[in-house]
């Protein structure tokens, strides 16, 4: 554990990137992530369910290319591929054989977008071998994670009394689906939140009560929680991260095998995040604002004061337990990959989520700077405590250290170069 902290600690350090020439090939990355964020908006798919589906999209494509004369540890399935084969091709076809299993509807669309890619490539054996290997590579991602233990779904029903959240909830199965990389999720599931009689509960109530109170109108509170808000028909949170991951190293043009590994380690860490995170929501089902704010006087805590009319900024209470936020475990794990990858969290981006008001982008010095606002966004809307955000935001970033420590690591060779994990 104090490896991956030294680790973490040394993304500080980073280095100005060089200027990099323009991409001349495919970018099949990028092309194959975008079907897969447009997939979870129009099935409307939940984050969990979003998070395991890019994760095997990106699994898919990084051990595709790596298969191809890569000298990395697989993700999931080792080559070597077919010797000569084109890895455009098998990237292509890997991401095309997941996509049109996951997502039958739209199949057409993938198959139409395989055939474009391919006729740009140029002809022969190369092409038509690692399209090969590539559909391959993705039949046998789809086949290992089948009983993963995603489905059948499964719900917690609804509690009663102090401190215990209200209404029945689906999803809860993934608290115990099969990690992607992490060894055992459970280590990341933190202690139990405050006790309702605490000083620091009474706090973290205090301030959500106003900050997230819909009657005290405060429109950079209202737009900051919208833009982190990614509901259902968005691509959710875990796509917004892999969103800037894209963003960022196309602007740095990272070649085939880089971009691929760079999606890869990213995903993995957002689907795990996904199992620690559904763990401790299971664990403790802690109550929302709403229902703590409104039934106050019932959690034995002389400090809090109960007010039956207070309504969440959000304009809802939240449809899963409190604790932990979601949101903040799913960020601080993009962020911190995303230091880690490059050695270096201080790299500015703009950026426009699906939920951005208007379509208007922000701008950030870091990733961690950008997952502190999407956590703190969850208090602004009332949905939150803040020691929900800290808790969560320490759940990704352990969970997204492990992986990018151990994962996808060289197989001959110096195994780490600098300060960073090669």
């Amino acid at each position: 554990m104090n490896k991956l902290v030294f680790v973490l600690a040394l993304t500080l350090l980073g280095t100005p990137a060089a200027t990099a020439p323009p991409r001349t090939d495919l970018d099949s990355v990028r092309v194959w992530n975008e079907f897969a964020l447009n997939a979870v908006r129009v099935t409307r798919a939940t984050d969990a369910d979003a998070a395991r589906m890019y994760a095997m999209v990106n699994v898919a494509l990084y051990d595709a290319v790596n298969g191809l004369g890569g000298h990395r540890a697989p993700a999931v399935i080792a080559g070597p591929g077919p010797h000569g084969a084109d890895r455009q091709a098998a990237a292509s076809a890997a991401a095309h054989a997941v996509l049109t299993r996951l997502d039958p509807a739209r199949a057409a669309d993938y198959d139409a977008r395989l055939a474009a890619d391919l006729a740009r490539l140029p002809g022969g054996s190369a092409v038509t071998k690692g399209a090969t290997w590539g559909r391959t590579v993705g039949e046998a991602v789809v086949l290992t994670r089948a009983t993963d233990g995603s489905t059948p779904v499964e719900s917690q029903p609804a509690g009663t009394g102090p401190g215990v959240f209200r209404a029945a909830w689906s999803g809860v199965q993934y608290r115990d689906v099969t990690p992607f990389a992490v060894a055992d999720p459970a280590r990341y599931v933190p202690a139990a939140p405050p006790a309702l009689t605490s000083v620091s509960y009474a706090g973290a109530f205090a301030e959500t009560a106003v900050l997230g109170d819909a009657a005290l109108p405060d429109a950079d509170l209202l737009a900051t929680f919208q833009y982190w808000s990614l509901p259902a028909g968005s691509d959710q949170p875990p796509g917004e991260w892999l969103r800037i991951a894209l963003s960022v190293s196309h602007a740095r043009a990272l070649s085939l095998p880089d971009q691929s590994r760079l999606t890869a380690l990213l995903t993995m860490a957002l689907a795990d995040t996904t199992v620690a995170t559904v763990a401790t929501k299971y664990a403790y089902r802690h109550w929302r604002p709403t229902t703590a704010i409104r039934e106050a006087d019932t959690d034995g805590n002389p400090v809090t004061v109960a007010n039956p009319a207070w309504a969440a900024r959000a304009g809802s209470a939240g449809s899963t337990p409190e604790y932990v936020s979601g949101h903040s475990s799913y960020s601080s794990a993009g962020a911190t990959v995303l230091a880690l990858y490059f050695c270096d969290d201080a790299i500015g981006f703009t950026h426009a989520t699906d939920s951005a008001p208007g379509g208007t982008a922000r701008s950030y010095p870091g990733f961690s700077a950008a997952a502190a606002e999407a956590g703190r966004s969850r208090v602004f809307g009332g949905q939150h405590f803040e020691f929900s955000d800290q808790a969560g935001q320490s759940l990704g970033r352990g969970v997204a250290s492990e992986v990018v420590a151990t994962g996808l690591l060289t197989t001959r060779g110096p195994t780490h170069h600098g300060a960073c994990p090669s």
